[in-house]
């Protein structure tokens, strides 16, 4: 069987892998090179997947019942047993987040699992831009100026979501498959930013870092780091919460951020550790950092803040959000192929031959290796 996958991400990758064992396989990808987002998002340490199990894995999904079922199938363990496979150990860090072995560089991970692809007589083809579907409903492709229908039995789609732009997930294809009557939702910006209105005071200390803090949305609370922007708050404490902000900007207008700068104190404790204090060494009595200060500050009324309400709103500061920062400094997207539209095998109810995984579909998660382990783990799929 001959089988085309068109996009040469994480789920592109693993598809060609599990299919090349059985099939003649043809891997397309629109760049130069293959995985030009994969090394962009292991600038900051290459986060592959996450050790969490059970519960406390599953609950990082949406939508969680369907998710679950591919999860199951193929989780954290098979994937770090599958790099292993290709050469590439990995470790827990303190967090749970699973990471490549220390000393070994993005590159490096790409460049093994290119090789294993080569040895396994898949065929990549670079350049080749997927631009439609002719009256057959078989893609078609643009390369080098001309354009051609793809001749394959089975064809799988990975072509990424609308973020990261400059990669090449534009999210075009969106457009050619409503064509076919594929039911798709608009992209949105997903583990992102929030903008929030900062005075000058907050302003400036962009770039500075809020550390071990606890953002509360709802009935959800992440404890993390958050760094001040020119236009709000971004960072780990921040990204897991970004789809209950999502979901409040959609209701009503605005969201609310509940940030306990300080996670580790009772509110007893922090009254003692300055009730002795003058009002202006209180701050540095409680150990606050100068950007936490200014936060406070800022969205602490001042009457509020001169009749002792200190400790109350450095557990419990109220922040407002305007919106969700722009989908090209996302770092993913919600939105694209409906799960509704797609079996069990992720092959497109309306046209059986026609396969889709990773960021094409609409499923949510954060950073943390999450986002990644759901991509590879819909290419096996």
């Amino acid at each position: 069987m001959r089988v085309a996958i068109i996009g040469g991400g994480p789920a592109g990758k693993i598809a060609a892998d599990r299919l090349a064992d059985t099939c003649e396989v043809h891997l397309y990808e629109q760049g130069r090179t293959l995985g030009r987002k994969f090394l962009v998002a292991g600038e900051g340490g290459l986060n592959i997947t996450h050790s969490a199990e059970g519960e406390a894995f599953f609950t990082n999904y949406a939508p969680q019942d369907r998710m679950r079922s591919v999860l199951t199938g193929y989780g954290p363990n098979e994937l770090r047993a599958w790099l292993s496979e290709v050469g590439i150990p990995t470790y827990i860090g303190s967090s749970g987040r699973v990471f490549p072995e220390r000393g070994i560089k993005p590159a490096e991970v790409l460049k093994a699992i290119l090789e294993r692809l080569n040895r396994k007589g898949v065929h990549i083809h670079t350049q080749y831009r997927f631009v439609g579907f002719d009256e057959k409903v078989r893609p078609i492709m643009e390369h080098n100026g001309s354009r051609a229908s793809l001749e394959a039995d089975r064809t799988l789609f990975a072509l990424g979501g609308a973020s990261w732009s400059k990669t090449g997930s534009t999210g075009e294809w969106l457009a050619h498959f409503e064509a076919i009557g594929v039911r798709t939702v608009p992209f949105q910006a997903s583990n992102c930013g929030v903008e929030v209105d900062l005075p000058e005071a907050v302003r400036v200390h962009v770039g500075k870092p809020l550390k071990n803090i606890a953002v509360t949305v709802g009935e959800r609370t992440i404890r993390g780091k958050a760094t001040i922007t020119e236009h709000g708050l971004e960072g780990n404490a921040i990204y897991p919460i970004v789809p209950l902000v999502r979901a409040q900007l959609q209701e009503g207008g605005t969201a609310e951020l509940i940030l306990d700068l300080k996670p580790d104190s009772t509110l007893d404790e922090l009254r003692a550790k300055y009730q002795d204090s003058a009002w202006n060494e209180r701050m540095a009595a409680l150990n606050m950092d100068r950007a936490s200060v200014a936060l406070v500050k800022a969205f602490t009324p001042k009457d509020r803040y001169l009749a002792g309400y200190l400790a109350v709103d450095i557990k419990a500061l109220r922040i407002l959000v305007r919106r969700l920062r722009p989908i090209d400094e996302a770092i993913s997207t919600v939105g694209g192929i409906e799960m509704d539209q797609v079996a069990e095998d992720f092959s497109l109810i309306k046209h059986p031959h026609l396969f889709v995984a990773g960021e094409m579909l609409d499923w949510d998660a954060p950073t943390g290796g999450f986002l990644l382990q759901g991509a590879f783990s819909t290419g096996y799929a």
